[in-house]
């Protein structure tokens, strides 16, 4: 019997999830079928209650509802299993299991995008300054495991500084890189610094917008990277232009992301250097 998932979202067209699930799937020999599932903007909860009860084994949750899906949830853990970290310390929730009448939910997100620097593009987030600009759900979601890293420095950049200051608030930290080694700033006040990972995570790449961040933000040797995927942003350019040495939208992010819910979900970790390549092809980078 074929199991059911799906991502759900509010826009949903675009997506690449169920390309990308359907990849992985034919790749392991699982029997499952994914779709994107259209939300309406006030009816998350009730669309995530139809799938339950419809048979679904989980979904995954993307913009607008990943705070929302926090707040549904019955069980947020790190222990969905055994040997996989959820992200028990996620505030945005990307990823749902519906096991014994309960949701579990975690956030594969930051695994997502630390594999995807460390491994595709063979950069180390140890031991190095990172900036992360944006305060939303998609900040929320890679802030602990990036963290987890261990940068020397870490700074939260926002176009509204109480945004940032509300955010660090709700950062948990370690005993390795706790809180107070965290700062916050103003794109302003970011002038005179520089970077050697720079991560953009707002919304301003959906709106083909550029962050007001300073020209000399990227340190010699630095990467920038856009959490938008499929196209060339105005960041990606303004960092090719000032002194980036590595330029990469979201798409490897994505599909690490993916696999480790299809792990959590299926018991089987997919091959994504594979899947990763495919999509590159059909989606280049102009």
């Amino acid at each position: 019997m074929t199991d059911k998932y799906a991502v759900i979202g509010n826009p949903i067209a675009h997506s690449k999830s169920p390309l990308i699930h359907q990849m992985f799937a034919a790749q392991t020999g699982q029997d499952i079928s994914y779709e994107a599932i259209l939300a309406p903007l006030d009816g998350f909860a009730a669309t995530v209650e139809r799938l339950r009860d419809q048979g679904y084994k989980g979904c995954n949750v993307t913009v607008p509802f990943k705070f929302e899906a926090c707040r549904i949830v019955n069980d947020v853990t790190s222990k969905v299993i055994d040997v996989f970290d959820l992200g028990e310390n996620a505030d945005a929730i990307n990823t749902l299991v519906f096991r014994n009448n309960k949701i579990i939910g975690g956030n594969t997100d930051g695994v997502g995008l630390v594999r995807d620097i460390t491994q595709n593009l063979n950069s180390n987030v140890a031991g190095k300054r990172v900036l992360l600009m944006g305060a939303g759900g998609a900040a929320c979601g890679v802030v602990h495991p990036l963290l987890d890293q261990r940068p020397q420095e870490f700074v939260i950049a926002n176009r509204t500084l109480e945004n940032a200051i509300k955010f660090k608030q709700t950062i948990r930290g370690t005993a390795q890189f706790p809180v107070r080694s965290v700062s916050v700033s103003s794109y302003p006040n970011l002038s005179g610094k520089q970077f050697d990972i720079v991560i953009n995570a707002t919304s301003a790449s959906l709106m083909d917008e550029m962050p007001n961040i300073p020209k000399t933000i990227f340190a010699p040797g630095a990467l920038a990277y856009d959490m938008m995927y499929g196209r060339d942003t105005p960041f990606m350019k303004f960092a090719r232009e000032h002194g980036a040495a590595i330029v990469s939208d979201g798409l490897g992010m994505l599909v690490e992301q993916a696999a480790e819910s299809f792990y959590i979900w299926r018991g089987v970790r997919p091959d994504t250097a594979s899947v990763l390549k495919k999509l590159r092809a059909e989606l280049p980078i102009a």
